[in-house]
């Protein structure tokens, strides 16, 4: 259902570099690289996450109740994306845990410009 989502920046390298190492054990890379907007996924026709500097050339602002969200295949995945997301220069937003007993486990960091990301797995 979801295409792309999109999230404001202010350094394009550094989000690109961050998305792409943070992202690259689940095959996402840069598909589509536009200077002002590039587009991260695993192929044109997958869900892609796509970040940009804004096309009003004003600063990015990270939205309050915006988050995004990346599925992993099991709670040691969401572990170790939440350890890669700090090691790379994310903030802690929520510590990898248990949110709805035996269905939910999930992990919240903020990226360096202060989007907010959800690691999680279900079941």
């Amino acid at each position: 259902m979801i295409g792309y989502v999109t999230i404001g920046v202010s350094d394009m390298a550094r989000a690109k570099a961050f998305y792409t190492e943070l992202l690259s054990d689940i095959g996402a890379k840069v598909l589509l690289d536009m200077d002002r907007i590039a587009f991260l996924g695993k192929n044109m026709g997958s869900p892609m996450l796509a970040v940009c500097i804004p096309y009003n050339q004003e600063p990015n602002h990270p939205g309050n109740g915006n988050m995004f969200s990346i599925q992993l295949p099991g709670k040691d995945a969401v572990d170790a994306h939440y350890r890669k997301a700090i090691e790379l220069g994310a903030t802690c937003d929520g510590e990898p845990g248990q949110r709805i007993p035996g269905q939910f486990y999930g992990a919240y960091v903020r990226d360096p410009d202060g989007n907010k990301l959800a690691f999680f797995h279900f079941g």
